[in-house]
């Protein structure tokens, strides 16, 4: 693996977007108050269970797996594998997707319409500042590999 710059060039830890943007909704919330009478059903909060589950379901595989091959989850050092099997064959991004659905369920349990509302825009954050980013440092460390398995898994699922 050659690479000139030997690291995606992702310096803000991605958690650390999902965090702000949660916590931007609640700020949200205290001076553009939306009413949330749905979200404080016993309905919502087993849907939040459910996504909050779900989201563990592709997070914890994954930080696994990139343990077990001595790999690491710090953007700013570089790659020593790429990851192309068990939950990396499903999603690319098993750790942001698994995010993205804990963020939604505690949308649920929190009941935070403006949390949902920003959904969309961490979406394009993640996949613009953290993803796009990623993809371009793999395609050039891992030339032989990583343009087949673009091809074959899909960015979020």
């Amino acid at each position: 693996m050659k690479n000139s710059k030997d690291n995606p060039g992702v310096f803000i830890p991605p958690p650390l977007f999902y965090a702000a943007l949660f916590f931007l909704s609640f700020l949200l919330q205290k001076y553009f108050p939306i009413g949330n009478g749905f979200l404080q059903t016993s309905i919502a909060y087993v849907s939040g269970a459910i996504f909050i589950v779900a989201g563990l379901a592709f997070s914890i595989p994954a930080l696994r797996q990139f343990i077990k091959t001595k790999n690491t989850v710090i953007t700013v050092k570089p790659a020593t594998s790429l990851q192309t099997g068990g939950i990396y064959s499903v999603t690319r991004n098993p750790m942001y997707l698994g995010l993205l659905l804990v963020y939604t369920g505690l949308a649920f349990i929190f009941g935070n319409w403006w949390t949902f509302l920003l959904l969309p825009v961490l979406f394009v954050l993640v996949t613009c500042l953290i993803i796009l980013p990623e993809e371009k440092y793999l395609s050039e460390a891992f030339r032989n590999s990583y343009p087949e398995y673009k091809k074959n898994t899909r960015r979020w699922i």
